[in-house]
């Protein structure tokens, strides 16, 4: 059963009166900008818009969230913080917590939940927020999110280099961390029956930009590249593994996959395959236990 309200009281009422576990919520009728303060840099929106969406109002004062995603025509602010979704500038500006300032959530026994603020400097009570990020629906429905904004920035320049073997990769990651440059961007990759690649971006002001792309150049042969090519966006249908950076090239190596995008700067696998079952932890269960008694959300 998928519960479909027409406003946040109507979720609540559907919640209260479920008795037996629900498959989802579509909440795409919440799908309003609730309001955008430029010079705040902060903006309150529905959690039923899309991503896209989002991004094009607010960019129009040149300011967008600085998360990127696979699809963001199809992904709504709430799967963003529910599934804690990133992309390939993960690497520069960190994921959707970081961004995060405020969020209201409806709980499992049908309560209007607000924690956070409405302004950047805020550190009252309990953080609630970053609990809610990644919980994939199973502890409440977030319904309304205000994030701190970043202006765009004013230049991007992307670049790809394709390596004989992954020992060459890690070679090349090597250099590149002890480079000194700044990058937005540092992916690894490989389609099927291809050697894998990398992948490094730059973003902020022009001068900076050509800058360090020149500097770039001086470590290897990079080709510019478009960013949005479909080998380095494929995390939607792939799970993921997490493990400290200096780990990923023995990771890749361990589980030998014949194609994959990895987050280099972050640590992050991302490979075709079933995912591993994954058993909650006692503390999990817990909490579990205590934001959802009734057990009519996701499970964990």
């Amino acid at each position: 059963m998928i519960l479909k309200p027409d406003n946040v009281s109507g979720l609540q009422d559907l919640l209260r009166a479920t008795t037996a576990p629900i498959d989802g919520v579509d909440i795409s009728s919440l799908a309003t900008l609730k309001k955008h303060v430029p010079e705040d840099m902060t903006a309150t929106v529905e959690a039923g818009m899309t991503l896209a969406d989002f991004q094009a109002t607010i960019g129009k004062r040149d300011q967008w969230l600085p998360v990127d995603p696979p699809a963001p025509e199809r992904i709504t602010i709430g799967e963003l913080l529910a599934e804690n979704l990133s992309g390939p500038r993960r690497m520069g500006f960190g994921v959707i917590r970081d961004w995060l300032i405020g969020l209201r959530y409806v709980s499992a026994e049908g309560e209007i939940v607000f924690n956070g603020g409405n302004v950047v400097k805020n550190v009252a009570g309990f953080d609630l927020c970053k609990l809610m990020v990644g919980n994939r629906g199973a502890l409440g429905v977030i319904v309304e999110a205000t994030f701190k904004l970043a202006p765009q920035p004013e230049r991007e320049q992307f670049f790809e280099r394709g390596c004989s073997t992954i020992t060459d990769v890690a070679e090349l990651i090597e250099r590149l961390w002890d480079s000194g440059l700044q990058f937005s961007v540092l992916d690894l990759a490989q389609r099927a029956d291809s050697a894998p690649g990398i992948i490094v971006g730059f973003s902020g002001a022009a001068a900076d930009v050509e800058s360090q792309s020149r500097q770039l150049q001086k470590i290897a042969d990079f080709t510019q590249t478009d960013l949005s090519h479909d080998v380095w966006r494929t995390e939607q249908s792939n799970h993921p593994v997490s493990v400290a950076p200096g780990d990923l090239v023995d990771c890749i190596q361990n589980h030998n996959p014949e194609q994959y995008v990895a987050r280099a700067g972050n640590g992050v696998l991302y490979h075709p395959g079933t995912a591993p079952e994954r058993k909650p932890s006692a503390v999990e269960q817990r909490i579990k236990e205590l934001f959802d008694p009734r057990g009519i959300l996701r499970a964990l």
